[in-house]
């Protein structure tokens, strides 16, 4: 049980049983000294039916406050007959004022807001004629006493009202802060709830997400490496058909064995990590130097690769997006732009890598040109794709006739040792 609860509960038994506990000891305290006041055997026995009638009227109360819901007509009527009983009481002997002091409390509960007052106006005057000596005074000064001592305790109902009135006012104060901080809380459950269930799509749109960019990157190693390869195996197996020098056609299988060779090592690392097999020994710029190298060996093309800058041990995502870049641009290079030279640059500039291949070859219009192979490949979009994923760029710079530029930029992002 709140305190608030005991509080209430402990209010509720004083006003159900309060008025016996004074009644008994006005009445006790009246009767032994009787003989002081001067009680004659005829107002010993009016006192008496009137403790009676009080202590009837508490008992049928007691009984009838079980239904009780408000101030009502019997309430009312219960209260001053209360306040008259003790009234009278304190007439015949000031002492019975004890019994008098319950008139102070529930007046709120059993009277209607504008009978407040004049109730216990009412217990007031029965209260300062027992403090005074009786009633009525005796005399002039004994009237004066009287009249000091109501006004004191008109002064101190007043006082105590006001403090009631702030009291209550804070009470509601603070039972509306209760409700409204209930309300809060409530919403923010809810919100909490509605958080929980959009972090729960979240992850499922981001699974989705990470499904489908796997998917797009798997796709992307398949061409960069096995398709490729592929490629190259046909090509050279083409020559060995075509050329009847012994000599030539084993050194063109010899290619296309090797190519093989490799393209299965690519496979079996696309099982395991899809990192590039050219970084698995060396570092970013001798996978470059030597797939550039094989590359020009097995085209025939003259090709030379460039280093600038301050070589850095780059995270393994940035050094494998940055070689399968160049895979691309050189397997572009050999299928349609029949070039004599390539060159191949990597920079290391400051916070970020670039990567530049250009050739000498035909051209094309970037305008109008298709970015995907007529194979269905990546190409273009490919090598964009990849450096987008970790937050780079490419360019393209092209002519028909004056060969094509390559530039690839991703940030320098360092290798965790």
């Amino acid at each position: 049980m709140t305190d608030a609860g005991t509080v209430e509960s402990q209010w509720t038994a004083f006003h159900q049983w309060g008025p016996y506990g004074l009644l008994a000891v006005g009445t006790v305290v009246a009767a032994a000294a009787s003989d002081l006041v001067g009680m004659t055997a005829g107002q010993w026995y009016l006192a008496g039916a009137l403790v009676a009638v009080a202590l009837a009227l508490q008992v049928w109360w007691t009984r009838a406050a079980r239904t009780w819901s408000g101030p009502t007509p019997t309430s009312v009527c219960h209260y001053f007959l209360r306040c008259a009983i003790a009234f009278v009481l304190t007439w015949l002997n000031p002492l019975f004022g004890f019994y008098a002091y319950v008139g102070y409390f529930g007046a709120e509960r059993l009277l209607p807001p504008r009978l407040v007052k004049a109730g216990l106006f009412l217990t007031a005057v029965s209260v300062a004629g027992s403090q005074s000596g009786g009633l009525p005074p005796h005399d002039e000064s004994g009237w004066v006493l009287f009249g000091a001592i109501l006004a004191v305790n008109v002064v101190l109902l007043v006082v105590f009202a006001r403090l009631a009135e702030t009291e209550e006012a804070r009470s509601r104060a603070r039972v509306e802060t209760i409700a409204e901080l209930e309300r809060t809380n409530t919403a923010l459950q809810q919100a909490l709830d509605e958080n929980a269930a959009l972090h729960a799509q979240l992850l499922v749109q981001a699974r989705e997400a990470g499904v489908a960019d796997e998917r797009r990157r798997l796709a992307a190693e398949i061409h960069d490496t096995l398709a490729q390869g592929l490629t190259g195996i046909i090509a050279q197996l083409q020559v060995v058909a075509a050329v009847p020098d012994p000599a030539l056609g084993r050194e063109h299988m010899d290619r296309a064995l090797a190519l093989a060779r490799h393209s299965l090592g690519e496979a079996r690392r696309s099982v395991h990590n899809l990192s590039p097999v050219a970084l698995a020994d060396d570092g970013l710029p001798d996978a470059l130097k030597k797939t550039v190298t094989e590359w020009g060996g097995r085209t025939g093309v003259q090709a030379r690769f460039t280093v600038t800058g301050t070589a850095e041990h780059l995270h393994d995502e940035v050094a494998a997006t940055l070689l399968r870049i160049a895979q691309e641009a050189l397997s572009n290079t050999a299928r349609h732009a029949a070039a004599d030279r390539v060159g191949v640059t990597l920079s290391y500039m400051g916070d970020e890598v670039t990567l530049d291949i250009r050739d000498d070859g035909r051209g094309f219009d970037p305008l109008t040109a298709r970015q995907r192979t007529p194979a269905g490949g990546f190409g273009l979009d490919g090598m964009r794709a990849r450096a987008e994923r970790i937050a780079g760029s490419v360019t393209v710079e092209a002519e028909p006739g004056h060969g094509t530029a390559v530039s690839a930029r991703v940030p320098l992002v360092r290798h965790d040792r």
